[in-house]
């Protein structure tokens, strides 16, 4: 037997002030899938049918209007983020300084010290594409070497070719 509906009082008339105060679609959408099961005794499918969604999705509806009621208007999370962060963006940078100066004096950052620190730093092993996306992240780049010598001279070079033996 499936548990008894709980209706909170609150988030009906919540849901109320939405409908009347609505300005989009989906703002209604919430205040329905939480409206009809408590006022008409609707069951999620029955819910769901009126609605034109899927029964998971009066759920995820129902859950949006408690969330708004509980958090400050504009301080809503989305779905994006890193989520599975090992060090916030502070504790990364500050990591990274005594790289950045290291890179500044000698010009040549070697990604596999900068790993192996970060992995004693965080007790684990440590992917080599986590260093890579961090240093990214910071705004660090890879340079490649130039195809030529700055110091390379073309009338030298052209001079020596035509008078060189022919072997």
């Amino acid at each position: 037997m499936a548990r008894p509906r709980r209706v909170d009082a609150e988030l009906v008339a919540e849901a109320r002030t939405v409908v009347a105060r609505a300005t989009s679609v989906d703002e209604l959408r919430c205040a329905q899938a939480v409206l009809l099961p408590a006022l008409l005794g609707a069951t999620l499918e029955q819910t769901a049918a009126v609605l034109g969604v899927g029964r998971a999705t009066v759920s995820r509806l129902q859950a949006q209007l408690r969330q708004r009621r509980t958090t400050p208007a504009g301080a809503s999370r989305g779905w994006g983020g890193r989520r599975r962060e090992l060090l916030s963006v502070e504790e990364e940078r500050a990591f990274l300084t005594p790289w950045l100066e290291a890179a500044r004096a000698g010009g040549v950052l070697v990604v596999s010290p900068v790993r192996a620190a970060l992995a004693q730093k965080l007790g684990r092993p440590v992917a080599a594409s986590v260093v890579y996306r961090m240093l990214a992240r910071h705004g660090w780049r890879k340079v490649a070497p130039d195809t030529r010598h700055p110091k390379s001279d073309l009338q030298v070079q052209e001079e020596w070719k035509k008078n060189s033996p022919t072997h």
